[in-house]
């Protein structure tokens, strides 16, 4: 059963996340709408437009030094919408971050395989970094976040030294200073021995290099950022192990990694929308913990009111 545990980890992740974009693709019109953004290009490769959209808080102004997220959705590097994470950017807008959805390239799109999703995802922290004087940004407090791939690929910028975009400034660094993890993929490798693979040639036709050179778990060292994994225990896509083996390889190298996870929870299930956003609710609690924690956020958590009142104003999607 081990010999094809880690083979089937991928197919399911590749097979679950396309269903669900799939099924997105038939709600929404691509590029999405999101409500309440403001829209730019963070990058331009050949004929491709890669957008950020941004969520302000009231009042900002680009005087201002406020720590920012930026959040890469799910799809199994071959689809998704940056509309995954509205509804969390609009609530850590609402409590005093910068917060950003980025699209990036994917297979159904573009006909990219995940290195290149991770070299967009290294952009768009390089970009934010860059650009952080004219967005009111610290540029010493921006958090790479993402669910499932977009998970994987948050990780890759914590972790990884290469795979950036050859043409960028590499004197401006591509490594958040934070990172929030749902259900992440982190292991694409063997580890001692406990992850063989089956049919091993077929990884790098899907991550386009190497697998481990793609693996956050194989890169990390001292002075990874502090990290939060957000992860259901019965997820059948990811498997909670993986990101056990994470994390204690994070804490055993020096670094600050805390795991939550979530009793009879599968893949997905902090989205908003599902379980009555029970889940939700209980993740941005504990994302707002642990940025009240890093001193980005200061204050009660108010995600109850906040959903309460997307409630009460009728829109519930």
């Amino acid at each position: 059963m081990l010999r094809t545990y880690f083979l089937a980890t991928v197919i399911c992740l590749v097979v679950a996340n396309t269903a669900v974009a799939q099924r997105d693709r038939k709600k929404q019109a691509y590029p999405p709408t999101l409500e309440g953004a403001t829209v730019e290009v963070y990058k331009t490769v050949g004929d491709v437009a890669l957008n950020m959209y941004e969520y302000f808080p009231e009042g900002h102004q680009p005087t201002d030094r406020r720590p920012a997220i930026v959040f890469f959705f799910g799809g199994g590097w071959r689809g998704g919408s940056p509309k995954q994470f509205e509804k969390q950017c609009q609530y850590l807008a609402s409590r005093g971050m910068v917060a950003m959805a980025a699209d990036y390239r994917v297979l159904s799109r573009q006909k990219v395989k995940a290195d290149r999703c991770v070299a967009d995802a290294k952009s768009a922290v390089r970009w934010i970094r860059e650009n952080a004087e004219r967005l009111g940004v610290d540029p010493e407090r921006i958090v790479a976040s993402g669910g499932s791939a977009g998970g994987h690929i948050a990780a890759c910028t914590g972790t990884i030294n290469e795979l950036d975009e050859p043409n960028e400034d590499a004197a401006v660094s591509s490594q958040p200073n934070a990172m929030i993890l749902f259900n992440p993929a982190v292991v694409l490798a063997p580890v001692d021995g406990k992850f063989p693979v089956r049919n091993p040639e077929q990884l790098p036709k899907r991550t386009g290099v190497e697998p481990k050179r793609i693996s956050p778990y194989h890169h990390i060292r001292v002075g990874v950022p502090p990290t939060l994994i957000l992860h259901g225990e019965a997820d059948d896509t990811v498997k909670f192990q993986t990101v056990q083996w994470f994390t204690d390889a994070m804490q055993e190298s020096g670094n600050h990694c805390e795991l939550a996870g979530y009793a009879d929870a599968g893949h997905g299930f902090f989205n908003y929308g599902r379980s009555k956003n029970r889940h939700f609710i209980e993740t941005m609690n504990r994302v707002d913990q642990f940025l009240v924690s890093l001193n980005y956020l200061d204050g009660e958590a108010t995600i109850e009111e906040f959903v309460s009142g997307i409630n009460s104003s009728g829109n519930s999607k």
